[in-house]
């Protein structure tokens, strides 16, 4: 009798072994004669050579599948064991499946040409209105690259303005008064890894997510370095994060400049970064619009008149002046 240790490394276990272990008992069933147990990430064999050696490659396989798709259903299993190739595609456009199997694609030519831009540049600027996707499609390729190994570790980012004063009046430590803060990128995260896995990344330091202020001294070397709500950064704040890409990094920078929480007369560092670094050639720009809105349909609705009342104080203002 032979003995095999199987190390799964990059599926999730839990997607991996289905829910109530329900591949590892089919597993079972189809190799009877083998004695199969697992713990964890760890899948002991035992059982004649040749046998075991089949099951090997099959694991190898199942795993690719798991950690391609992030599912791995019973049919898959079976057709993978009889040396057939499950019938499902990848698709056009798909940039990765999500954390419970589904296929995130762009849902826009601005989405579409964003994943382009982030593909060739070192550095990207997208802006445009709440609701264009920006964000989640700046984190969905984070974790695309991750998944790739064309980055060791995702490092997301947003400046702590709204905390201002209010933050020490509420309850807590740091920590807990940030979290709520930083809970967008904590919700896009959960979408697009599975759960054991993006807590595994956390733990980890794979997967990061900080406070603008917490950047300051570091360089960030072969990571992918989302800044989300850039129109809340300083002059001085956009500076010194810029000043962090490290070798072999990326750097996706995201903010709707209609929405600035800056002190009255402080000029937003989004806002001076595309006034002075337009002409450097290696950067890419993206500007979102209205009609890329992929929220509620009230939502343009509001978005539009807001802009309206923009343009309206605006023209006040110059009428004044």
């Amino acid at each position: 009798m032979t003995e095999h240790i199987y190390l799964i490394e990059e599926a999730d276990p839990v997607v991996f072994f289905g829910t109530n272990s329900s591949n590892l008992t089919l597993l079972k069933d189809l190799y009877p004669k083998l004695r199969i147990m697992a713990r964890g990430s760890v899948i002991k064999v035992m059982g004649a050579e040749e046998e075991t050696e089949e099951i090997l490659k099959v694991l190898h396989q199942l795993e690719k599948y798991a950690a391609r798709f992030n599912s791995l259903p019973e049919t898959a299993v079976l057709e993978i064991v009889k040396g057939q190739s499950p019938d499902r595609q990848s698709g056009d456009g798909v940039i990765l499946y999500g954390a419970y199997g589904q296929p995130i694609t762009p849902r826009s030519a601005h989405q579409q040409e964003m994943v382009q831009l982030v593909d060739r540049h070192d550095l990207v600027f997208a802006t445009g209105p709440a609701g264009t996707g920006k964000t989640f499609l700046a984190i969905a390729m984070a974790v695309k690259f991750l998944r790739e190994k064309r980055a060791r570790r995702i490092i997301l980012s947003r400046p702590a303005v709204e905390a201002g004063e209010r933050l020490g009046f509420l309850p807590g430590e740091m920590k807990d008064k940030l979290d709520p803060y930083l809970q967008p990128l904590y919700d896009a995260l959960m979408e697009l890894v599975p759960p054991t896995r993006l807590h595994d990344y956390m733990d980890t330091g794979v997967i990061q997510i900080a406070p603008l202020a917490y950047m300051r001294g570091r360089t960030l070397n072969d990571a992918i370095v989302v800044l989300d709500e850039a129109q809340n950064t300083t002059t001085h704040q956009m500076r010194m994060f810029l000043t962090r890409l490290g070798s072999e990094a990326k750097m996706i920078v995201t903010g709707d400049m209609s929405q600035v929480d800056l002190p009255r007369g402080v000029t937003s560092g989004l806002r001076e970064a595309d006034r002075l670094l337009h002409s450097i050639e290696g950067i890419g720009w993206i500007d979102f619009e209205r009609g890329d809105i992929m929220r509620h349909g009230l939502v343009k609705k509001i978005v539009a008149v807001y802009e309206r009342a923009d343009r309206k104080r605006g023209a006040a203002r110059e009428e004044k002046e």
